[in-house]
């Protein structure tokens, strides 16, 4: 993630140097990272209150029976900030957007779920609507998860006909809850004993275009067209993870404001990149210690605790691929954190690998396109300086 205020996932603020490690070379900037990583400061911090927060959301999850640990796991996750008002911020963000987009879902989804056309339509129109929303407005955050919860539950019932949708939203939401809760209550903790010694003052607010923006509605417009793409595509096919490949069009468009126009088509082909390659590389660690877990917790636990820690280390780092360790640490989660740890497997990430690939071999040629019948598009000035992510 680029640098930029918090809510916005920049990290570069927090721990400095962005321009020290623009300037560093290959060597300089390893040796820093390695040392780093047994560094007392701020930044080990963060990715040690990260370790925490992640546990301390499974063990809330499965306290309150949640059917999607993993989800609370990784909200524990993308919930902490080292200022507490900032968590907090974010967090109530989280889970108003996820119930917004529950209830949005609970109320259409019956009613277009078993035509196509119906989905196409209003799958496209919620997505466009969000992602504008996200990409231009103050509480950006709350935007992206009314429409990825909303997404996730309508093409979730394409899938899976059969499934309840009033369950599915309910414990989505109380998995959010579980994750904010944990991370909360790491922070507070944080704020009266380690974060005396090293604090970290709070981001500057976001840049906000005023007024109508054209190129955030020309990403939205291109999210809607690969959305509208999807259902027809399971129509056809039953191509599987529907639910993925639509987070997967709407989080690698959310880029920030400030690279879009001409610089746009490289920045999303790159934010598809890091997304393959840190759920790859994540998934390779998580069978590493599924092989060696053999069904057993401690290994598995083990495994989140260093997965988050390198997770978060690689988020921390230098320039947009700091997005790498987002989706590293979300394989990571949804491998080595089941409802059951008698029942661990990679399937969850080879699915999440799979839904990342139909979502790429659908937007890029949606760019392409457009790219073609609308050349030269001049990149705008600048705006929001960060990008958040799911």
């Amino acid at each position: 993630m680029v640098p930029g205020g918090r809510l916005f996932g920049g990290r570069d603020v927090r721990y400095g140097g962005a321009m020290q490690r623009a300037a560093d070379t290959r060597p300089e900037w390893l040796a820093r990272e390695l040392a780093a990583l047994v560094t007392p400061g701020p930044r080990l911090l963060d990715e040690v209150e990260c370790i925490v927060s992640v546990l301390l959301a499974i063990l809330i999850a499965h306290g309150i029976g949640a059917t999607n640990v993993s989800w609370a796991a990784f909200s524990g996750y993308m919930v902490m900030r080292s200022h507490l008002s900032e968590s907090m911020l974010r967090g109530v963000l989280r889970i108003i957007g996820t119930a917004l987009g529950a209830a949005m879902a609970l109320t259409l989804v019956p009613a277009v779920a078993g035509s196509t056309p119906l989905v196409s339509l209003v799958g496209a129109l919620i997505g466009a609507a969000t992602l504008y929303g996200a990409l231009t407005g103050r509480n950006a955050y709350g935007w992206l998860f009314i429409g990825l919860t909303f997404e996730m539950i309508l093409y979730g019932a394409v899938e899976h006909p059969g499934h309840a949708l009033l369950p599915f939203a309910a414990t989505r939401i109380a998995e959010v809850v579980a994750g904010t809760a944990a991370c909360l209550i790491v922070n507070v903790v944080s704020q009266f004993t380690a974060r005396r010694r090293w604090p970290v003052g709070t981001s500057p607010a976001p840049r906000l275009p005023g007024g109508w923006h054209p190129h955030a509605a020309r990403h939205a417009a291109q999210a809607a067209l690969a959305l509208a793409l999807i259902p027809w595509l399971w129509h056809a096919w039953h191509i599987p993870e529907l639910a993925q490949s639509t987070v997967t069009v709407m989080a690698v468009l959310l880029v920030p404001m400030s690279s879009m126009g001409t610089h746009g088509f490289a920045l999303v082909g790159r934010r598809l990149v890091y997304r393959i390659a840190g759920c790859l590389s994540g998934a390779v660690l998580a069978a590493v210690f599924l092989i060696a877990g053999r069904g057993h917790a401690v290994p598995l636990i083990v495994g989140t605790a260093l997965g988050v820690f390198i997770g978060r280390h690689i988020e921390n780092g230098r320039g947009d691929r700091a997005y790498i360790g987002t989706q590293f640490t979300l394989a990571i989660l949804v491998t080595l954190v089941p409802d059951s740890y008698a029942i661990a497997e990679i399937g969850p990430a080879r699915e999440r690998l799979i839904g990342i690939l139909i979502g790429m071999a659908v937007l890029v040629p949606v760019m392409g396109l457009w790219r073609v019948i609308w050349p030269g598009e001049a990149a705008p000035g600048a705006g929001q300086s960060g990008s958040l992510d799911a």
